[in-house]
């Protein structure tokens, strides 16, 4: 079964393609190396057979480019690396009561995944081992040697498990490659595997294309860390169910988060609901028929282009946004200059921006107004509880929007439309929410003043342990704001 079909002439958001096909030619190796030990971790080791590609990684630890991407800094050089709540102030209200609305910074380079999560707020790690599923090397061994705890067990007896040179160690060759021959590979069978199982994927079949973006989907999908009674994690999960190959829609992952009780990881400060979340769904987001999935493009062919080094073609290992590279890995598709291709892509993430911008704070306004109902029924206010179930439900559908596509790191770029129809039914619910709230405060003798202070300084301030403060300079404004 071929997944990924081949690469056809066609227009990709308004730039042209050029018609000799969207994947570069296979890398081949230039002579035949002998396999690598079983079980190596060390990126060092594996990197004395293949030293380009080892430089390469290794280049993971080092800031990207500055002035190169309009809304994903990250780590650039010159730059402090900016922190979500900061960036979008609506999520220090709306994640209030969750560790993400504490400290949700960009992440550095691959290098750093285990690092920068011992840096950030303590309550980051609180699911456990669970944590580690996408950072460490070790996990898939980790999690066959202590089955269910290495879920549940604190993060950091789960790491202290890990060989000590290796406890910050981030993904490594091993996560990807097949030691024998380099081919390859997935590893985390646990988590990976079984969702492609509930898509009805036939993993015998996949061909070498389709793991070019499943070796990323391993990490660069949305999971869900169930909870028992006691919110220990006792498992990590791809919400997947009800959807396809080529179409995980946020319709079937909310209706499964929703669904599933034990995905109902914390409870939101300023409603009192008890919430899943969704974490960066790249995969989903681009697999879900956009058009670069449907020419056949794979993660790889953007994100890891062929480089020249002394001579020989590689993947390039540092693995970063084209627009940080220049737009190299484009140059294989497009006939446009790059300067043309900025500005296309940057006109796609200001229209996405805006749309996230906006249904961010009218969810966070129908956030406050659930405060005011619950401050209501406390005083005696009686509350048509149709109208509050009813707003409820379209509460829930545009949070879990907002967080989709806030979560996805391309700005809506790997899908464009897609990002723009799930950010507009997230406006949609959430003006629905507040048509609804209104009215059930009105009926319960609360006067509901036009514009609701969201009272943003509660919740942006003092974050913490570190007792964070707010950084209005990294605030991303809305693009088309007044027009």
């Amino acid at each position: 079964m071929k997944m990924l079909r081949g690469c056809v002439a066609m227009a990709v958001a308004g730039v042209a393609l050029a018609g000799a096909g969207c994947s570069p030619k296979k890398i081949e190796l230039s002579e035949v190396r002998p396999a690598i030990a079983d079980g190596t971790v060390d990126p060092a080791e594996w990197g004395k057979l293949y030293p380009k590609q080892y430089q390469l990684w290794k280049q993971t630890s080092e800031p990207t480019p500055a002035g190169k991407s309009r809304y994903k800094k990250g780590w650039d050089v010159g730059e402090e690396n900016p922190d979500k709540i900061d960036e979008y102030p609506f999520l220090a209200l709306l994640y209030n009561g969750w560790a993400f609305g504490t400290e949700y910074k960009e992440p550095r380079g691959h290098f750093y995944m285990v690092q920068d999560q011992l840096e950030v707020d303590p309550g980051r790690y609180k699911a456990g081992g669970s944590c580690l599923t996408c950072k460490t090397p070790y996990a898939p061994t980790l999690q066959k040697q202590l089955g269910r705890d290495y879920f549940a067990q604190p993060y950091q007896e789960i790491r202290g498990k890990i060989p000590k040179a290796d406890q910050t160690l981030g993904v490594a060759c091993i996560d990807c490659h097949d030691n024998r021959d380099m081919s390859l590979k997935i590893s985390r069978g646990f988590t990976l595997g079984k969702a492609l199982e509930k898509l009805g994927v036939d993993q015998s079949k996949l061909t070498r294309q389709d793991l070019r973006t499943l070796a990323c989907a391993q990490c660069h999908v949305t999971y869900s860390i169930p909870k028992d009674a006691d919110m220990k994690s006792t498992d990590v999960f791809f919400p997947w169910d009800g959807s396809k190959w080529g179409g995980i829609t946020i319709e079937n992952i909310i209706k499964k988060l929703r669904s599933n009780k034990p995905s109902g990881e914390w409870t939101q400060s300023v409603t009192g609901f008890k919430l899943a979340f969704i974490r960066h769904p790249e995969f989903e987001l681009f697999s879900n028929n956009s058009v670069h999935w449907q020419a056949g493009v794979t993660c790889a062919d953007c994100h890891m282009p062929a480089s020249d080094v002394a001579g020989q073609k590689v993947s390039d290992h540092r693995i970063m946004s084209p627009l940080k590279n220049d737009l190299k890995a484009c140059k294989q598709c497009h006939d446009d200059s790059p300067e043309q291709m900025r500005e296309k892509i940057f006109a796609i993430q200001d229209r996405v921006m805006s749309q996230f911008i906006r249904s961010g704070y009218a969810t966070a306004t129908d956030a406050k107004l659930f405060e005011m109902a619950h401050k209501a029924r406390a005083f005696g206010k009686k509350l048509d509880e149709t109208l509050y179930a009813q707003a409820k439900d379209h509460y829930e559908e545009a949070f879990y929007r907002v967080v989709f596509i806030g979560a996805e790191n391309s700005v809506g770029f790997h899908n464009p439309d897609e990002a723009q129809r799930v950010l507009g039914d997230a406006l949609s619910h959430a003006a629905a929410a507040e048509r609804q709230l209104r009215e059930l405060l009105a009926r319960a003798g609360v006067d509901v003043p036009a514009k609701v202070d969201l009272e943003l300084a509660k919740y942006l301030n003092n974050r913490g342990v570190k007792k964070l403060m707010f950084k209005a300079e990294h605030e991303i404004k809305d693009p088309f704001a007044g027009k």
